[in-house]
């Protein structure tokens, strides 16, 4: 039954600890205790379980409007450690926290040294962590809208960012179609390939999730011919029940061999209020037989 979670659940990400853990964190702006996190044994019954953000000396909310708080996580676990990377847009910038625990104690942030929005880790193989995320384009932007991925490498014990800053995709799925706010990304490695995964056309009507693979982490990363994989910006607003706004989504893999997607959506009333925000949904995501993941096909 969707929304899995509802009521102001938004920009989801999820990570599977163990055989049949799951979490999930939200964003949460301005509002404190901050960063929820939510916890579940089947993907379908949730429990809130803490904050990430639960100590007034972790972040400074002092003086911030709504919007300058606390943007997308991400969640990650790795070694028996968990990890949540987020932005605190009008005070600090990029920040990063771990817990043994995800009902807490979290750590004090620790702060990181690039820009943008929208950050997420990914821990390959061999050991090396990377870290993906928005920022303005690497030239002078072609168009109100224009950002880019980017990729760094994060070296955990000196908690700090090292070697070359490179840019993944510069605009979207096709610059020449000026796509806007390509973000949220998230790097997934599946027999042996890299998927990279992000939201596009803005958390409105135009929202959707998009998706780019490649041989190396660092790319070139070539876009899916069937993109995008999620959006409801093609189905008509007056239908019952409208379900809009779908994006910025996030995959989790099961024991069993299962992919899921949970990702943001909002269910309006009317001339695209929603007083309920956007809330966290669930699906499965299929693969083509070239080896696509595909949340929804086009006109579904």
């Amino acid at each position: 039954l969707n929304p899995i979670l509802t009521g102001f659940k938004p920009d989801p990400s999820i990570v599977r600890a163990g055989e049949d853990d799951y979490y999930v964190v939200n964003s949460s702006f301005a509002y404190f205790p901050g960063l929820p996190i939510f916890h579940s044994t089947d993907l379908v019954h949730w429990e809130q379980v803490g904050h990430v953000v639960d100590r007034p000396s972790q972040l400074d909310y002092d003086g911030l409007e709504l919007s300058e708080g606390i943007f997308a996580p991400t969640i990650r676990y790795h070694d028996g450690t968990f990890y949540v990377i987020s932005t605190m847009v009008g005070g600090g910038g990029n920040f990063l926290m771990t817990a043994s625990d995800p009902s807490g104690p979290w750590s004090d942030p620790v702060q990181l040294s690039f820009g943008g929005i929208d950050p997420s880790m990914f821990f390959d193989d061999d050991g090396t962590v990377y870290i993906t995320h928005n920022a303005p384009p690497p030239s002078e932007p072609q168009y109100d809208g224009h950002r880019a991925l980017w990729i760094q490498e994060y070296d955990p014990e000196a908690q700090e960012m090292v070697g070359p800053h490179e840019v993944l995709v510069n605009g979207g799925v096709d610059i020449s179609e000026e796509p806007i706010w390509i973000e949220a990304p998230h790097i997934f490695k599946v027999d042996g390939t890299y998927y990279l995964i992000a939201a596009e056309g803005g958390t409105g009507p135009n929202h959707s999730e998009v998706v780019f693979r490649s041989d190396s982490v660092r790319g070139p990363y070539e876009p899916y011919d069937g993109n995008p994989i999620l959006t409801q910006r093609h189905l008509d607003s007056n239908r019952p029940n409208p379900v809009e706004t779908a994006g910025h989504a996030d995959f989790v893999q099961t024991p069993s061999g299962e992919w899921w997607s949970v990702f943001l959506a909002t269910r309006p009333y009317g001339d695209g209020f929603y007083n309920t925000g956007r809330e966290t949904f669930l699906l499965p995501v299929d693969w083509t037989d070239d080896g696509w993941p595909v949340i929804l096909e086009r006109n579904k």
